[in-house]
């Protein structure tokens, strides 16, 4: 049976039913104790791993005990990297809301959910990189927009079918270099 992420989630959910892992989504804190409706739900996330970049050379290396996470990502040719911008990680700059993109103060005024800026209420960054290769606990990518010893949070292949491929619309100022 072959489920799009949504069915599969929607269905997952569905049968965790009132109880079981699902019930953080539904309102219930680790423990079964209710969150009330006006707090905000908060969430640990653990790295896998950190990138490593070496003058021209870049590679995620993941930590020894998710190693065997790794089996069959070598058959894909790109890979999700999604990591933590620590650099940027201190309370005055999860609450910046709003910046001029890329810095440039020619750019509109604009949120940070509708631009790539590294300061942000949560700092989850994204890169697609193309895999060159996987060598024991680490992937070798052509290049990463991230610095080195940055936290790894989670790897996904690329999928094309992810990428819209028609209505795709970005502001002007995104359709200049940087």
């Amino acid at each position: 049976m072959n489920l799009s992420r949504r069915t599969f989630l929607a269905k997952s959910a569905v049968a965790a039913g009132a109880g079981g892992a699902m019930e953080l989504l539904v309102g219930r804190a680790i423990g079964g104790e209710p969150v009330p409706a006006e707090a905000e739900p908060s969430f640990k996330v653990f790295p896998v791993g950190r990138v490593e970049v070496k003058g021209t050379s870049a590679r995620i290396v993941v930590f020894e005990k998710y190693a065997g996470a790794l089996l069959g990502l070598d058959g894909w040719s790109h890979v999700n990297v999604f990591y933590w911008f620590d650099k940027n990680d201190v309370p005055h700059k999860r609450g910046i809301l709003q910046v001029h993109p890329r810095n440039d103060a020619k750019n509109p005024l604009t949120g940070v959910f509708a631009c790539r800026s590294p300061v942000r209420p949560n700092l989850i960054a994204l890169s697609v990189c193309r895999i060159v290769a996987v060598e024991g606990h680490a992937v070798v990518v052509d290049k990463i927009d991230a610095f080195d010893g940055t936290p790894v949070l989670d790897l996904k292949p690329f999928i094309p079918p992810d990428e819209p491929r028609t209505g795709v619309r970005v502001p002007d100022w995104a359709k200049r270099g940087p």
